[in-house]
């Protein structure tokens, strides 16, 4: 399915070669090469996988711009984990984008209305501290509950 250009398939078997599975010898090269075909197709879990590759050089040469990209466009389809990690990206002044607090806060927002964990922590520390939005203590600690359940 992969060879005839399934993105999911793509996916599944990069995640194999990426971490030696099934059987698989460890290939980065490889699984960078299947994300990409995928990422080609508007595969969020693709983009964000092959975004990974470019951000730590796994299988290819480190290229933060391009991580980035393939980050933003995850996150744009709405991939809760693109969304958190660009969120620390923006937070932090990390791969190359100048810190922004209001975007890393509602990059978090769309995160943990899906309910994920990790950006409902992060988004609560955002009302907590008042970065990037005003200081909301209730609302934060709505958001640690919920991280916390």
């Amino acid at each position: 399915a992969a060879e005839q250009g399934l993105a999911a398939a793509q996916v599944l078997l990069g995640q194999c070669y990426a971490h030696g599975q099934m059987g698989l010898a460890r290939n980065e090269e490889e699984a960078a090469r299947l994300y990409r075909q995928a990422a080609k197709q508007g595969d969020e879990e693709a983009q964000f996988f092959h975004g990974n590759c470019y951000a730590q050089g796994n299988g290819c040469v480190i290229n933060k711009e391009e991580a980035v990209t393939l980050f933003r466009q995850a996150a744009e389809q709405g991939l809760a984990a693109a969304q958190v990690l660009l969120g620390q990206c923006y937070a932090h002044g990390q791969m190359g984008l100048a810190r922004n607090e209001e975007e890393a806060a509602r990059l978090y927002r769309q995160a943990a209305k899906q309910g994920d964990e990790e950006a409902q922590f992060f988004h609560g520390n955002c009302y907590a501290q008042g970065n990037g939005c005003v200081i909301n203590k209730e609302e934060a600690v709505t958001l640690f509950r919920q991280a916390a359940e």
